[in-house]
């Protein structure tokens, strides 16, 4: 039973939010992981920051399809929304497949990475191949993300955990391999390690997923519903904004970079940034978890609305201690030191940063449900608004901090996060709000 009183639980939203959240914690140790395993190979801060960078790329590319997951949750319903959206879909992939094959031409990487970003020759072609060995990760993410969402709609949400099980293990298989019986470099070993887990979670989730397929297959759209009036236009309508906010939101990654690129250490900043961001990513992927639960659970007339904005802050408040608790106590060495294995030197760096973004992933978690209430009520402009106006804030803080005050690079990149995902809750409140108010007195 999902209800008490005639509200959701607090216990149902917990069981239907834990495997989705198994799944982002489980992805969010990747990046650790591989941060790791570079820092032990030889010339680990050229292949740290190399690989930092080619990620950095890949999500760029990746960011128009991320919210496929959103998209499937909240429009497949049927046979008729099942056929439409996989067609969009097949077009997105082509599309930023083909985009990721011009990026990587050698004259347009190059210019791009070491003429405008100004990295250094070596660790422009650590990057570039890299690069080329992560060409199949974004169409395999779309792949798998829609799939996901049809089994996040149909409360399936143990089997999205069992797909990154197997993808975690595809990484740690991988990657110990690499390491121990091949002479790769690190940022090699990193990009072959994920391309490899993405294509085996994806086949794994369109496996797990063919069931409710057939039975979606063989539901007729009801007269009148959403999915009988859906057409390729509406869908574009609908997803557009979701697109352009995750390009937005992935595409600050690059001109961070390009900031960081131009400033003071600009190559330990590059070296201690993707470590010290996939350990909060572990983190805020307790929020990011938390978009997909919102949308499916919210309930036509918002009847979830109470209990969900409770789990927001309930969760919001465990995620941000718990955080601090490891920035603030001798297990921030132990993690850069002893588990990343980052040098004292690298180590020292990074950990002024971490603390200014202790913060970071109970904003994350509010984004989300800010996010899933728009997304219920097909208002998903405002997402892309308050995306925009996150991007924007990143960028000014970043070229006042550097260029003005000769900031440290990866010092200013973590100001520059906190203030610009503040900017966007912030802005979101109003739009959430009256979204709200609306729906809930049409009950």
């Amino acid at each position: 039973m999902t209800k008490e009183g005639g509200e959701l639980r607090l216990s149902y939203i917990f069981t239907f939010w834990v495997p989705l959240a198994a799944t982002w914690l489980m992805m969010s140790v990747e990046g650790p992981l591989i941060a790791a395993i570079i820092a032990r190979l030889p010339e680990a801060k050229n292949n740290l920051a190399a690989y930092g960078v080619a990620f950095s790329f890949a999500l760029i590319v990746e960011a128009p399809i991320i919210m496929m997951m959103s998209a499937s949750t909240a429009l497949v319903h049927d046979g008729e929304g099942y056929r439409k959206l996989r067609n969009f879909l097949q077009v997105m992939n082509l599309g930023i497949t083909s985009a990721m094959i011009i990026l990587l031409i050698p004259d347009v990487f190059y210019w791009l990475i070491q003429d405008v970003v100004g990295l250094p020759p070596e660790v422009t072609r650590l990057t570039h191949i890299a690069v080329l060995l992560l060409l199949p990760w974004p169409g395999a993410i779309g792949y798998r993300r829609f799939y996901q969402g049809i089994l996040i709609r149909n409360n399936l949400t143990k089997r999205v955990a069992y797909g990154t099980v197997l993808r975690l293990a595809a990484i740690l298989g991988t990657s110990f391999s690499l390491f121990y019986l091949t002479e790769l470099n690190g940022a090699a070993v990193g990009a072959i390690s994920l391309s490899t887990a993405v294509i085996v979670e994806s086949i794994a989730t369109r496996i797990m997923a063919h069931s409710t397929i057939k039975r979606l297959r063989e539901t007729p759209a009801v007269a009148g519903s959403e999915s009988e009036r859906m057409t390729y236009g509406s869908i574009t309508s609908f997803y557009y904004p979701l697109a352009l906010t995750s390009l937005l939101a992935l595409g600050v990654h690059p001109m961070v970079t390009f900031f960081i690129g131009q400033s003071r250490m600009a190559l330990e900043s590059l070296a201690v940034l993707p470590v010290i961001t996939s350990l909060v990513f572990i983190f805020r992927s307790m929020g990011l978890s938390f978009n997909e639960v919102g949308i499916a659970l919210m309930g036509e007339r918002f009847e979830g609305f109470r209990k969900l904005r409770t789990f927001t802050a309930l969760l919001a408040s465990a995620v941000v201690v718990v955080l601090g608790v490891i920035a603030f106590t001798p297990l921030e060495e132990v993690w850069f030191v002893h588990v990343s294995g980052l040098t004292q030197e690298l180590a020292a760096l990074a950990s002024t940063p971490l603390q200014i973004l202790v913060i970071i992933p109970g904003f994350s978690v509010l984004l989300s449900f800010q996010r899933s209430v728009l997304v219920n009520v097909r208002r998903t402009k405002y997402i892309t608004l308050a995306t925009g106006i996150e991007v924007g804030t990143i960028i000014l803080i970043l070229f006042v901090a550097i260029t003005q005050f000769n900031a440290i690079g990866v010092v200013a990149a973590a100001v520059a996060f906190i203030l610009g995902r503040f900017a966007a809750n912030a802005y979101l409140m109003l739009p959430v709000t009256k979204a709200v108010k609306e729906r809930l007195h049409s009950i």
